[in-house]
């Protein structure tokens, strides 16, 4: 469902429409800024159950509960107006059978308002595609490097080299028949993607797959710099966004004690004179002039005590945040 009433938001069909035409454009989301940026950008926006190691610090998607996946699915489905919303189903919440991946699946998206669900396995997960399918839930597939058995796979290693393609292109094939409307293919040789690509009716996904595609997804913050932890050898970096912040705070405290002045973190610090009529602050009306000085340590304080103080209202000769 679009956020705004003139702006139609893309559909799983729209998204298996694509296929061999105009390249998809995909990246994930985990916060509503970040949804806003990219949403006019992006024909799928993804809230990946990388969300676990990107924001919460863990060492594996393995932790990342149904709990996290609706409130980063919530927050970034505020942010979003034409982009098709997906959010992973994350481990241990589908693998049980179709009915328990139902009841999941119909969670997230009545939860989050998502559009439809991604989970990872081909030939094994197949039964699942079509039970949710059948059942009104659309389902972005995932194969060949799967996160999510990264203990199986001793690693973040590249799948479907010699022998293994076959098996990576059965669970193309079994995905795509089963109703998937599109599939994510993770770290496979490019002849092997290719391969894929041409074989199933579905879009393909790459991401560090084959530029021959029916589009690309990213990690935004693998794109932008600001995850650290490892660098997948796939990734453009088109910013440094993390090491920019690092030079940033270095700067600041550097700055701090030179002249021995305290920052405080954003949206925090502000200073009002209503007697001179100086609103340096977020709040969008000054406070009334008077006889007492407050000091606040947020904005949220200093908005509310000027406003619903009981008559008569305070007046401040100074306001600080």
């Amino acid at each position: 469902m679009s956020a705004t009433n003139d702006v139609r938001a893309m559909t799983p069909p729209d998204v298996a429409a694509r296929k061999g035409g105009v390249p998809l454009v995909c990246l994930t989301a985990y916060t509503t800024p970040i949804a806003r940026l990219v949403d006019p950008h992006c024909d799928v926006v993804l809230v990946g159950d990388s969300v676990g190691m990107v924001l919460h610090g863990l060492e594996s998607t393995l932790g990342v509960s149904l709990e996290m996946m609706i409130l980063h699915g919530k927050a970034v489905r505020r942010g979003l107006s034409r982009a098709l919303l997906v959010v992973d189903m994350p481990f241990g919440t589908y693998e049980e059978g179709p009915a328990q991946a139902f009841r999941n699946a119909a969670t997230l998206m009545a939860e989050t308002g998502c559009a439809a669900v991604k989970l990872e396995g081909g030939v094994a997960m197949a039964e699942t595609i079509r039970f949710l399918s059948a059942r009104g839930i659309p389902v972005m597939a995932h194969i060949g490097l799967t996160p999510q058995a990264v203990n199986s796979f001793g690693g973040y290693k590249v799948q479907g080299r010699g022998g293994d393609a076959f098996h990576i292109l059965r669970d193309a094939e079994a995905v795509a028949d089963a109703g998937a409307f599109s599939v994510v293919l993770e770290k496979v040789p490019a002849t092997l993607a290719d391969r894929i690509t041409e074989t199933v009716a579905i879009p393909t996904i790459g991401i560090g797959a084959s530029r021959a595609c029916d589009g690309q997804i990213l990690v935004v913050d693998d794109m932008l710099g600001m995850f650290d932890a490892f660098r997948p050898k796939f990734v453009k970096r088109f910013a440094e966004l993390g090491e920019d912040g690092k030079r940033l705070e270095r700067d600041l405290a550097d700055t701090a004690r030179r002249g021995g002045v305290r920052f405080v973190g954003p949206n925090c610090l502000g200073i009002q004179r209503p007697v001179a009529g100086m609103n340096a602050t977020f709040l969008e009306t000054g406070a009334p002039g008077g006889r007492l000085a407050l000091v606040a340590p947020s904005r949220g304080l200093c908005a509310a005590l000027p406003r619903y103080a009981a008559p008569p209202q305070p007046g401040c000769p100074s306001l600080v945040s």
